[in-house]
């Protein structure tokens, strides 16, 4: 990444540092194949940026630290 951007090694892991960020902990990474996914994740990030007058916006998660890799496949239909 500090090659891509000009920028030296040392940067890119302040940056990441300072963020929380720890991308060479993850193995892989799952992309939605949801067709309304960006529209969606808009409307959620839009939550958070600019929230409705006394609006409340709680975010839940259900297993936290965790991406759900295992559920590609959705059960049988009847099962």
């Amino acid at each position: 990444m500090a090659k891509r951007m000009g920028l030296a090694v040392s940067t890119v892991q302040k940056i990441w540092k300072t963020h929380g960020l720890a991308p060479h902990r993850f193995r892989a990474f799952k992309l939605s194949t949801d067709p309304a996914c960006a529209d969606k994740l808009e409307a959620i990030v839009g939550l958070y940026v600019d929230p409705p007058a006394h609006a409340v916006v709680l975010s839940l998660d259900e297993k936290s630290q965790i991406q759900a890799l295992d559920r590609t496949h959705h059960p049988p239909v009847g099962g």
